[in-house]
């Protein structure tokens, strides 16, 4: 049973911080914030920028038109790159291709870590931010991109790592609490005692549920809100939705990457899934922006990078025709959308261009530079 000593520590990341290396900054952060979206779980061209068959029209034709519109991105086809969204989130975060290792993969379970620094890496070395102000927010179907945080690279690492927001390291921080508090039912607290150890059990880098003090403060309001039953809290890409507008408010980061993921329940079959999975991302996308353009902090000085983590087919001679994961032209086909200050507007960036320049164009925004990245910066994009 875990009493009130070990669930400060193992929660109070105050500790968690005393320990890590903490070597000057050069400087503080003073450049525009920047809030990359992943509009994941695979999407086609058509279903999201083509003009006349889009389901996120203000994607198309709100947002796009505002900023720089990037149509045709690819993945490249290099040996060894799958088309997939764990691979094509470390993409976007690292600007490299296979910059990634497996971190102790179960049987049909990825479960990959960065072998060069991400963006966040890169941004907390170059300037002083605290790690709460460099946020991840994963959905609750990907535990695995819980390794995101940091990668393994010697120069970087767990001194330079991001926070996570996910539903993930909230039942860490909710199991945690109830044994440390001691007075739920003696069946609760079976229950959370066993669901504790599978969540840690889960992690092969055991990592334990150390987050900064602002963070923990961020769970402890959570819980407040919605219980311990889950039953009131957004479930999918309306989580990550609701998570990234609470972080904005409450954490203030600076950089922070939206992870969304619902279009990829079409690979049970159903289309429909899929189109409104899309629907609901672009809702999610447009909060956002209402969000920070109703924000003093924010307003006029936040960048939205938007792009999906990989394409899809539609193979009508397929008994599940939504794939990914046979390497075909489309799942290599993506875009991006980029809008804010900093950007050119009304600009569209009519060449094909590589996923592996998403990573250098952030940091470009941002005043540092992305070392290990593979791709070049999009001059024609910054203004």
């Amino acid at each position: 049973m875990m009493d009130r000593r070990t669930f400060n520590l193992g929660l109070g990341a105050a500790a968690l911080g005393t320990m890590l290396p903490n070597p000057v900054r050069a400087q503080g952060y003073t450049g525009p914030n920047v809030i990359l979206v992943r509009f994941g779980g695979g999407v086609r061209r058509a279903e999201t920028i083509g003009e006349a068959t889009t389901f996120a029209p203000y994607l198309r034709h709100v947002l796009a038109p505002r900023g720089t519109f990037v149509p045709d991105m690819r993945i490249a086809q290099l040996d060894g790159v799958d088309t997939s969204h764990a691979e094509g989130t470390l993409n976007l975060l690292t600007g490299r291709y296979l910059a990634y290792r497996d971190a102790g993969s179960k049987l049909l379970q990825d479960r990959l870590e960065p072998t060069e620094p991400t963006l966040f890496e890169y941004l907390r070395e170059a300037f002083d931010i605290p790690s709460h102000q460099a946020l991840l927010i994963n959905g609750e179907d990907r535990p695995q991109e819980e390794f995101f945080t940091y990668g393994v690279n010697e120069h970087y690492g767990i001194a330079f790592r991001s926070e996570m927001l996910s539903l993930h390291r909230f039942k860490l921080y909710k199991n945690a609490a109830i044994l440390a508090e001691g007075t739920a039912p003696e069946a609760a607290m079976a229950a959370a005692q066993e669901e504790y150890a599978a969540l840690m059990a889960a992690d092969p880098r055991a990592i334990s549920p150390d987050q900064s003090p602002e963070v923990t403060g961020f769970w402890e309001r959570w819980r407040a809100h919605y219980g311990d039953d889950g039953f009131r809290n957004p479930r999918g890409d309306r989580l990550l939705t609701a998570l990234a507008v609470r972080a904005l408010a409450e954490l203030r980061p600076r950089l922070m990457m939206v992870n969304y993921q619902d279009p990829d329940y079409v690979h049970w079959g159903n289309a429909s899934h899929y189109t409104r999975a899309i629907q609901v991302i672009d809702e999610g996308l447009q909060r956002l922006v209402e969000v920070v353009e109703a924000d003093p902090f924010y307003r006029e000085n936040t960048v939205f990078v938007i792009s999906p983590d990989c394409g899809r087919d539609d193979n009508a001679l397929m008994g599940v025709p939504f794939q990914h994961h046979f390497n075909s032209r489309s799942a290599h086909e993506t875009w991006a959308v980029l809008y804010g200050p900093g950007v050119a507007r009304g600009a569209v960036l009519d060449k094909p261009v590589d996923q592996s320049a998403v990573a250098p164009t952030v940091a470009a925004l941002m005043g540092f530079r992305a070392g290990q990245a593979e791709g070049d910066a999009l001059e024609e994009v910054l203004t």
